[in-house]
């Protein structure tokens, strides 16, 4: 089934009202070594999976400075430009990298603005259509922060601008100095501590793009309710899992990853999977 499928299957989303992508996309973390730490193993392999995407309908990649550092969006600018009519590449900075698996959030303006100029760089772009502060500093104002960021897109380096893991009220505070055209924040399935976010995204109309977007836990046991149904749908439960976020709001734009081409076309099939409103409401009641 994953084959024939296509992220257009997903419906559209507008970003900012102005920037229309599929709303199934690609999430560029996994295209980097072990811990998002350096190099990938097989880096032609990660073009590969990259091309893939973009071949499956998947106009919506989403990276940060942060993978690798650097390693990430040098391979989506070197697999993809020139990009082709309509592909969007979401990129985020504010985290910087001192080893694997380790991230510390640095928001200050003149970090800032050398990530964005070494982003449009590496990924071989004249704007970035979706910039994200990947966290807000605690040590410095959210305000100073975005405060660069809108220089820049006055510069027109920037088109949109996004934020990642914060609450309603952050947003809130960040929409007083600059447009928030989406949210990414964890949320599954299994972990929707988010779902005031989702509400607050859904009502003023900003994307929210969920990272980690596959159901974990006893929900995807062998023999649990994810299981069964995706049994029932000739489905995986990571399919379950993604069709089951396209569902669940139509400003959700989930951006599942993977280094491997097979996987990611699985990922794309889960565009093609269809429940009843009965199946969903049983999925949710075992979630809670």
């Amino acid at each position: 089934m994953a084959n024939q499928v296509n992220a257009k299957a997903s419906g559209t989303f507008q970003l900012g009202g102005d920037l229309p992508v599929n709303r199934l996309g690609f999430g560029a973390m996994r295209i980097t070594g072990e811990g998002i730490w350096g190099e990938p193993k097989d880096p032609e392999g990660a073009k590969k999976v990259l091309r893939r995407a973009v071949e499956l309908g998947v106009n919506f990649i989403d990276t940060a400075d942060s993978y690798g550092p650097e390693v990430s969006e040098r391979l989506i600018g070197e697999a993809l430009s020139p990009y082709a009519p309509g592909v969007v590449v979401a990129t985020k900075a504010g985290l910087t990298r001192t080893g694997p698996n380790v991230w510390l959030p640095v928001g200050r303006p003149e970090y800032l603005q050398q990530e964005v100029e070494m982003s449009l760089r590496r990924l071989k772009l004249e704007r970035i259509d979706l910039w994200q502060l990947h966290r807000i500093d605690p040590k410095v104002p959210v305000e100073e922060s975005l405060g660069i960021i809108k220089t820049l897109q006055e510069q027109g380096k920037i088109r949109h601008v996004g934020l990642s893991e914060v609450k309603p009220h952050e947003i809130e505070q960040a929409r007083k100095v600059i447009d928030i055209v989406s949210v990414q924040n964890l949320y599954n399935l299994s972990d929707r501590k988010h779902e005031d976010v989702v509400e607050y995204c859904e009502q003023n109309n900003i994307a929210f793009i969920p990272w980690f977007p596959v159901a974990a836990g006893k929900l995807a046991q062998p023999g649990g309710v994810l299981d069964t149904a995706a049994k029932r749908h000739n489905a995986t439960v990571s399919q379950l899992s993604i069709a089951w976020l396209l569902h669940r709001s139509p400003v959700m734009l989930p951006i599942p990853g993977t280094s491997s081409v097979a996987h990611l076309e699985e990922n794309i099939g889960a565009a093609g999977v269809e429940l009843s409103a009965e199946e969903w409401a049983e999925i949710e009641e075992a979630a809670k």
